[in-house]
């Protein structure tokens, strides 16, 4: 090997090394910035990853330099760093099972003849994706608002698995984006997983902020339900079976929708990092080189508390907790700097005191978006939970 190889490789060590550093500090520590928290959502849930990247550093001949021996010490730092997640992730995994049983009466897989998840967390799965069977996808227009069309893509088993013509219990899914952006096309991996597994998956459409404030999107989330329920025979659907599910915004609109509209068909409702303690929030923002969150709350409720506190009370899922609230299922990362998780312990306690079944689902690694990859630590365990929250409600 000549000197200039050698060189060539030291450099090569010393800057892998460094790359998966700063990789791992992304993974542990604050986000500065929305560009480092989109960062931080791929090396938390890929950070298994650097298990491949590692080992090249200390190929034959590491030692020969002080540079090559840093380099590689640097990168099975950072190696470390990025397995940190799924160190916790593993903890995670080995209680949730006792925790749904706990929660919730007999969280089994209710649909005759599907597969559920073997476990929360699967190995191999990490490196080669959660299967699915195909799907269909079909769109509807459910409501027209002013001129505006609503629309919602249903997702159903490709094969219409329920060959003796029983029909499938419904799970609505509302989308994120501050309440301002986001799109029924977001998030698709869960959707086609949970209809190939013999659900009908309606992903919808609401109207947005500043333009449309609280409660029009609440308002087309009910009009969407109704709309499922009033086809219900011509969709195969069970009118009588339905679930809500939403992320960040969508969340806090699953949560306000299935408290507030008390129609007994709603059987649960999961948050995916939703706000719902908008007074606080608003008194306590997040980092604002993240996000403007009471900028946000101003858009969709038109104001501060102070000037429109009724608003904030009305969207706030907190108000609404009571008798016939029906089961939540609450999903937070413990790093999430847009949806602080005191959200989900604020809900958690008001579900507790009213007796209202539920589990909070704290995923102490995890940061805001979690689920994107759906192979990751939190796409798979949060899958877990949901299919089997799902099971049992519906």
């Amino acid at each position: 090997m000549t000197a200039k190889t050698r060189r060539l490789l030291e450099v090569a060590r010393v800057l892998g090394g460094a790359v998966l550093l700063v990789l791992g500090l992304v993974a542990v520590l604050p986000a500065a910035n929305d560009r480092v928290w989109q960062l931080s959502v791929l090396v938390t849930e890929a950070g298994h990853w650097a298990v491949l990247a590692c080992p090249p550093l200390f190929a034959p001949g590491w030692r020969s330099s002080r540079a090559g021996v840093s380099g590689s010490l640097l990168g099975l730092l950072g190696t470390l760093l990025l397995l940190t997640p799924l160190v916790h992730a593993l903890g995670v995994s080995r209680e949730l099972p006792a925790a749904l049983d706990g929660r919730f009466a007999n969280p089994e897989p209710a649909q005759a003849g599907v597969l559920s998840r073997p476990a929360p967390l699967v190995a191999r799965d990490l490196f080669t994706g959660v299967a699915s069977s195909p799907v269909r996808v079909e769109e509807h227009l459910f409501a027209s608002v002013g001129g505006q069309e609503l629309r919602l893509d249903l997702y159903r088993p490709a094969t219409d698995g329920n060959e003796d013509g029983r029909p499938l219990p419904v799970v609505v899914v509302i989308h994120g984006g501050s309440w301002q952006t986001g799109s029924r096309k977001d998030f698709p991996a869960l959707n086609r997983y949970l209809a190939s597994r013999d659900y009908l998956v309606a992903a919808v459409s609401y109207r947005l902020a500043p333009q449309f404030r609280f409660p029009a999107a609440r308002d087309d989330v009910a009009a969407a339900i109704t709309f499922l329920k009033g086809n219900a025979g011509r969709l195969g659907l069970d009118a009588s079976r339905l679930a809500l599910l939403g992320r960040s915004a969508g969340g806090q609109l699953a949560l306000v929708a299935a408290y507030t509209l008390r129609d007994p068909a709603i059987k649960g409702v999961v948050s995916y990092y939703g706000p719902v303690a908008l007074r606080w929030g608003y008194a306590n923002p997040a980092k604002r080189s993240i996000i403007d969150s009471s900028g946000v709350l101003d858009a969709y409720l038109g104001g501060s508390p102070d000037a429109y506190g009724a608003q904030y009370n009305a969207a706030s899922p907190l108000s609404h907790v009571g008798h016939g609230t029906p089961p939540t299922l609450l999903i937070n990362g413990l790093r999430d700097e847009l949806v602080s998780p005191f959200h989900g312990e604020f809900l958690s306690d008001r579900l507790m005191r009213s007796n209202v079944p539920h589990l909070y689902l704290r995923l102490p690694w995890a940061v805001h978006g979690c689920d994107y990859l759906f192979n990751g630590p939190c796409g798979q365990i949060t899958t877990y939970a949901v299919e089997r929250f799902l099971s049992e409600v519906l």
